[in-house]
């Protein structure tokens, strides 16, 4: 019998070594991606008070059109940037979540770069 490897548990392995390194603060904190089948989600984390500064997400009701592609990643990335800035955040770490740097997660942090956000 073929067992199926369980890629979210694989994913999940990865995303705990790298929240191993990676660390936001409040004078940089982390912007982490979230992706399902459906939609994409982004939050602006302080680690050390546990904190959400910002966040945006396909599902939010600003948002217009197919939550699940590279157009609504790069769009959520936008929204974002925009809502860090008005937080007055300029920089952040990227924390891909476990998530290969590929496709929608790439897209989103396009867009949060074209928004303003350097990292």
């Amino acid at each position: 019998m073929i067992k199926r490897p369980d890629t979210n548990a694989q994913r999940l392995k990865r995303h705990k070594r790298v929240r191993g390194k990676i660390s936001g603060t409040p004078e940089c904190p982390r912007l982490n991606v979230f992706r399902s089948g459906t939609n994409i989600y982004a939050q602006i984390i302080d680690d050390v008070s546990g904190k959400t500064l910002a966040s945006a997400s396909s599902l939010d009701k600003t948002f217009k059109g197919p939550g699940s592609n590279c157009e609504a990643a790069k769009k959520v990335g936008l929204m974002v940037a925009e809502r860090a800035k008005a937080a007055g955040i300029t920089t952040v770490v990227f924390d891909r979540g476990g998530y290969v740097y590929h496709g929608r997660v790439a897209a989103l942090a396009e867009g949060a770069r074209e928004g303003g956000l350097e990292f």
